[in-house]
């Protein structure tokens, strides 16, 4: 660690003990522009000898239970580092120099599991039902869905599954490491919107990291410094694909890609069931070519959503359009005759409503009424051939319909 580094994090650790009271919101503030800091605090949690190590993690602490938002998600973003480095240490059984980084871990935890009056916390999570559009779906993409009595009574309804309240945890052991971890990973998951470009590097190389140490596709990747497998958990690798389905979309493609890969790799191995389907449909819904995305633009996945407003077709049949709707009269040409001859067989002309423009009586127009009802009723005139007969040279006759509109 250079001696700037040291330096840029012994000003902030010293800086934020001075603060007055009413500067903490616009220091919490300017600390996401701070680019320098944040890239020596990562030199700092990646050295587990480092002296700055048990301050900064003290540090970070106080900024999580400060209250202040900004300062929440300051300490959030390095929560994928401090749990690589943590599990690194663990694999290695020297567990003296991980401390610090667990004692932190804990706190977080434990904050994050009760409210604000100290109640234990129950979350909540929505299933989206299948019949209805949402930002993971659309229902016409999915296919017909059978409109059974079973489906019917399931229509509307929404599946809640609960998680909580979750016990308080005094130290981290082999049996609820994972059980803490995997808390820790939903509450950053839950805060990635607001997580900074590194964060979510340091998130695919972390998950990466996890998923093929001690395994042949370490030599490949050609990471260094462990060598021992990681232990992790079925729930753990699914909060993991989380993070990094979000990273796909804003601008981190290719080490997403990677990690992606590693994920499935290890849920292989150790044959999970729900990392494998998670993994796989992330797979099979991502597009052909890299996403060309904007770091610093906004950061969002790109969904078709059904639009929410009503529309009505222009062609759509409704009882103002009927009651509007005038027909025409397929009028022949006054060159032409009054009956087209094709062979020996007239098709007679049939006449819906009066549209000229000469003005009919009374009389003319019932009688004109009456034809076309005596028409309407005995059906479409056609003269039938017999099939069996040679029919060469024989025109085509088409069925012609008659609608009264009155």
């Amino acid at each position: 660690m250079l001696a700037v580094d040291t330096g840029v994090v012994e000003e902030w650790l010293s800086e934020f003990k001075t603060l007055p009271e009413a500067s903490i919101s616009s220091y919490a503030t300017s600390l996401k522009d701070k680019t320098a800091l944040i890239s020596s605090l990562y030199k700092v949690i990646q050295d587990p000898q480092s002296e700055l190590l048990e301050p900064v993690c003290h540090q970070l602490f106080e900024f999580y239970r400060s209250g202040e938002e900004q300062l929440l998600r300051f300490t959030l973003q390095f929560l994928p580092e401090l749990m690589w480095c943590y599990l690194a240490v663990s694999a290695s059984r020297d567990l003296q120099s991980s401390g610090c980084i667990e004692a932190l871990l804990l706190g977080v935890y434990n904050l994050e599991i009760v409210d604000k009056e100290g109640h234990s916390k129950v979350l909540s999570f929505t299933i989206p039902s299948l019949s209805k559009p949402s930002v993971y779906h659309e229902p016409s993409s999915i296919g017909s869905i059978a409109l059974t009595e079973g489906a019917l009574s399931q229509h509307g309804l929404s599946r809640v599954v609960y998680s909580g309240p979750h016990p308080q945890r005094e130290m981290l052991t082999a049996q609820n490491r994972f059980e803490v971890l995997t808390f820790l990973l939903l509450c950053y998951n839950a805060a990635l919107s607001y997580m900074p470009a590194v964060s979510l590097q340091s998130l695919c190389q972390i998950c990466s990291r996890i998923c093929v140490c001690g395994y042949p596709r370490q030599q490949v990747r050609k990471y260094k410094g462990v060598n021992s497998r990681i232990p992790v958990s079925s729930e753990f690798m699914v909060q993991m694909l989380t993070g990094i389905y979000y990273a796909f979309y804003n601008g981190e493609w290719d080490l997403a890609r990677k990690a992606m890969d590693d994920i499935l790799y290890r849920a292989q191995l150790e044959l999970y069931p729900e990392p494998l389907l998670v993994a796989n449909a992330i797979k099979a819904s991502l597009p052909q070519g890299a996403m060309k995305s904007n770091k610093e633009g906004t950061r969002c996945i790109q969904v078709e959503i059904t639009p929410t407003s009503s529309r009505i077709s222009r062609n759509a049949v409704t009882s103002m359009s009927i009651r509007g709707h005038r027909w025409k009269r397929h009028e022949q040409p006054e060159n032409g005759n009054d009956a087209t001859e094709l062979g020996n067989f007239i098709i007679p002309e049939i006449s819906v409503t009066s549209v000229a423009g000469e003005r009919t009586g009374n009389g003319e127009k019932s009688r004109a009424l009456a034809e076309n009802d005596v028409q309407h009723l005995q059906g479409v005139q056609e003269t039938a051939t017999d099939p069996r007969t040679d029919s060469k040279g024989m025109p085509e006759i088409r069925r012609q319909k008659s609608v009264i509109l009155i």
